[in-house]
């Protein structure tokens, strides 16, 4: 019986030292191997099997991993005192290296990240810590992987989280901002003017170049309507006989009479006329058969002028 228990207490220690001999290492990982103090490689990944008691693991892990520097005061070149976080970005190269090199990698970083941060700032003014953040991103990260990179450790980034100026700075910073606003408002109402005062320039330019147009276009019609007209008229004219003009040229004369004028403009080529409405007068007087032998009844010779009896103008 004693046997027995004796020998169950053997074997629950034996599976429970190949429980412990036996490790699984995941893909991004590894383990350093310690065996009686002294490094003997790199396991994994998969399953490793170790001899306990004798050997030590340390797990590393391979991933990229980020590290927060808390905010550091600095002082910049122009000795403006400024507080500054950032983040580091890095990732294990040499899992070996990042074992028997540093003790303990965040403290170190840490330190060095804030050791590094004032050196940087120290070079830099106010205006260029605030306007340049990414190249102090850079130079951070090139002076930082150049002390990790014997720890085996890359440093892939480093980001600037906040920088907090002074609150002298801040209120000065603060009315250079709206200062800016205001003028570019007053820039961009100013730029709106005067696109506002080329665009109304330009439609009046447009409306009196159309309008000139349409006032030209308009005394072409009507030149054309004139010209029709008189067209029209000469046409008329050219199928009145003489009569018919003699007939208007006395109905003309009749008109005047009846004005209240004392002057009178005759035209020369009236006579012309008058002797032919003559003519048919003459001809009028000798078909006349009262025979009374007065001068009204004595014949009128061919191409004898006679005036037609005055009209009756009024006095004054």
């Amino acid at each position: 019986m004693n046997g027995l228990i004796v020998a169950g207490i053997i074997v629950l220690l034996l599976l429970l030292l190949f429980a412990r001999a036996l490790k699984v290492v995941r893909e991004y990982q590894r383990i350093v191997l310690f065996r009686l103090g002294r490094a003997i490689g790199l396991r994994g990944p998969g399953l490793i099997f170790i001899i306990p008691v004798f050997d030590r693991p340390v797990w590393v892990d391979l991933r990229e991993q980020y590290l927060e520097i808390p905010k550091q005061t600095a002082i910049t070149k122009d000795n403006a005192a400024i507080n500054i976080d950032f983040i580091i970005f890095y990732k294990v190269v040499d899992a070996t290296m990042s074992v028997l090199q540093v003790q303990n990698f965040a403290g170190a970083a840490q330190n060095i990240a804030a050791t590094t941060l004032r050196s940087v700032v120290g070079d830099m003014t106010l205006d260029e810590v605030l306007s340049k953040r990414d190249q102090m991103n850079q130079i951070l990260q090139v002076k930082l992987d150049e002390v990790t990179e014997r720890w085996g450790v890359k440093v892939g980034n480093v980001e600037v989280r906040e920088i907090v100026p002074p609150p002298p700075v801040l209120d000065a910073m603060t009315r250079q901002m709206s200062a800016e606003r205001t003028r570019r408002a007053v820039v961009t109402e100013a730029e709106g003017s005067k696109q506002s005062s080329i665009t109304v320039a330009e439609g009046q330019k447009q409306a009196a170049i159309l309008s000139a147009e349409g006032d030209r276009q308009a005394a072409i019609l009507r030149a054309e309507g004139f010209s029709l007209a008189l067209d029209k008229i000469f046409q008329v004219a050219r199928t009145l006989d003489a009569n018919t003009m003699s007939l208007q040229y006395l109905d003309a004369l009749k008109q005047i009479g009846a004005s209240p004028s004392t002057k009178f403009v005759v035209p020369m080529e009236l006579a012309g006329l008058l002797s032919s409405v003559t003519g048919l007068t003459g001809k009028a007087f000798s078909g006349n058969g009262s025979g009374s032998g007065g001068p009204q009844d004595a014949p009128v010779p061919s191409g004898a002028l006679v005036a037609p009896p005055p009209p009756v103008l009024p006095e004054g």
